[in-house]
């Protein structure tokens, strides 16, 4: 009899302790299943926060810019500086353009910043080029070049940037070409040095993009930002460049 109370006692014991380690199961395995997660959105706030401050500091060298031209415009009344119209129109054009770029960035993606960066791309290109064959006076452009080959093999996104840099290349080239012979004097040649530096500058975009990954779609769009008010503040110190060489 005392046996059999002791067999009970002891099945009962076995049931309670199985019962209670049962039970903190889910409470043990409760970090590991929030971890991931938590460490996710660690990240995505990390990164949220990069492009926050990225913006801000655009936001603020945008507003520097829109400064520069007031005061340069004030200058240009004193000195009696004579920029051409068209250089003008130009770099008042590219400091509301930077507004509007720095905009954009707030609400770039990485599911739409190819499309956009191909768009403004397009779009420079196209406004430089009418300012060449205005400064080139109607000469030829060169032949364009035709588009790569690319593999069958390569993915979406490389044979994309393939074709459209070989394409932006070739518009480039033919401007270089364009301008080449190019001389002109006093305030239109401070006009025809901008437009250079303009075709410049959307060659070097061009060809960083060679290598250009999907996966730095941030940093690729930032950077154009960024120089792209770079050479805005160069265009604004070239408007009371008038004198007579």
């Amino acid at each position: 009899m005392k046996y059999s109370n002791m067999i009970a006692v002891v099945t009962v014991a076995t049931a309670l302790t199985v019962s209670a380690c049962k039970g903190q199961d889910p409470a043990s395995e409760s970090p590991r299943q929030t971890a991931a997660p938590a460490a996710s959105d660690s990240a995505a706030n990390d990164l949220q926060r990069k492009h926050d401050d990225d913006t801000a500091k655009l936001d603020r060298r945008v507003a520097d810019l829109e400064r520069r031209l007031t005061e340069m415009q004030g200058k240009i009344v004193e000195k009696s500086a004579t920029p051409t119209a068209a250089l003008k129109a130009e770099v008042q054009e590219d400091v509301k353009n930077a507004r509007e770029a720095v905009g954009a960035l707030k609400t770039t993606t990485p599911e739409n910043w190819w499309e956009r960066h191909e768009g403004v791309m397009e779009r420079t290109a196209a406004d430089i080029q009418e300012d060449v064959r205005r400064l080139a006076k109607g000469q030829a452009a060169a032949a364009t070049a035709p588009e790569p080959e690319t593999s069958p093999d390569a993915a979406p996104f490389e044979s994309r940037r393939d074709r459209f840099v070989a394409r932006l290349r070739a518009r480039v080239d033919a401007m270089e070409g364009q301008l080449k012979s190019v001389r002109a004097e006093d305030a239109q040649r401070t006009e025809l040095q901008d437009t250079r530096a303009r075709v410049d500058k959307l060659k070097e975009d061009v060809d960083r993009l060679r290598s250009a990954s999907a996966d730095d779609w941030w940093d690729i769009s930032v950077k154009r930002v960024s120089e792209y008010i770079d050479r805005v503040e160069d265009s604004i110190r070239r408007l009371d460049d008038n004198k007579a060489r």
